[in-house]
């Protein structure tokens, strides 16, 4: 198979136009090919995770239902 190089200089908002423009399919084998990285997540960041996992079951109470955190932070 023949390879192709090519550098097209595209702001984010002209890209994002292009990409509206693919049908869902396509947009789903876009994402899937954008995602296929293996990521590393840094451990502290791991931690912190699993630290605000851990207080959230501990004090279940203390979190707010999505609808009111969306109020609260659209209010502020």
């Amino acid at each position: 198979m023949e390879t192709l190089d090519i550098k097209i200089n595209l702001d984010f908002k002209q890209l994002t136009s292009i990409v509206k423009q693919l049908n869902p399919s396509e947009k789903m084998k876009l994402n899937e090919v954008i995602w296929d990285e293996q990521m590393e997540i840094p451990e502290e960041h791991q931690k912190l995770v699993l630290q605000r996992i851990n207080r959230a079951r501990q004090s279940p109470g203390r979190m707010l239902p999505w609808d009111k955190a969306v109020k609260l932070l659209k209010s502020s």
